[in-house]
């Protein structure tokens, strides 16, 4: 049983998002925006399946079944550095990649690499890293090491919890901002049942 402060910063969430999706459909032009059909509608999370050893250890060597924060718009103020976040792949924009978010814009970013000159990340843009350690930073990350900075507007979501195996899950270590903000939704919407379910093996 969820408690009744969880439910009630759970509402305020579904508020949130909502107005930010009617706000981003009025400036785009759509007619009949309302409201509260968007907070009505569907979950604050979606499910998604991550392949490949570039996250490990946070995602298994194998990948994980992933619950995502859905994020409308991304910002520096919706979206922090530390922040393990699902962004269109750069090479393939019906691709998505799981990155964790090194820097945002105004970060200087120096390479260590001493032909790399160091720069500074523009507006809109940020710099995305993968978690594992053991790979080779730009022959096997697929990350900004390789393919440079990218728009913020690409990132769709957070991932807030994994789902390695059926014993071996838990949430996702986030920036401590995000992970109080997601507190109340992943209490609700997670149902980790559903998640192995739709587990890939």
């Amino acid at each position: 049983m969820v408690a009744l402060f969880t439910l009630a910063r759970y509402v305020v969430c579904r508020l949130e998002y909502a107005a930010t999706v009617t706000l981003k459909s009025y400036e785009q032009g759509s007619k009949g925006v309302d409201l509260w059909k968007n907070f009505f509608q569907g979950k604050l999370t979606y499910m998604h399946w991550n392949k490949g050893e570039e996250m490990a250890p946070t995602i298994g060597s194998l990948g994980g079944t992933l619950l995502v924060r859905k994020i409308p718009i991304p910002d520096p103020k919706l979206v922090s550095v530390g922040d393990v976040v699902v962004l269109k792949d750069p090479a393939n924009s019906d691709n998505y990649l799981v990155r964790r978010l090194a820097a945002t814009e105004g970060y200087e970013i120096v390479s260590t690499d001493d032909k790399d000159e160091p720069f500074v990340l523009e507006e809109d843009q940020c710099w995305v890293v993968a978690d594992n350690e053991n790979i080779m930073p730009k022959q096997e990350a697929n990350d900004s090491r390789t393919f440079g900075p990218v728009s913020m507007s690409d990132i769709v979501g957070r991932v807030i919890y994994c789902l390695r195996n059926a014993v071996d899950h838990g949430p996702v270590n986030n920036s401590k901002s995000s992970m109080r903000y997601d507190s109340s939704v992943l209490e609700v919407e997670l149902d980790v049942e559903e998640m192995v379910k739709n587990h890939k093996v």
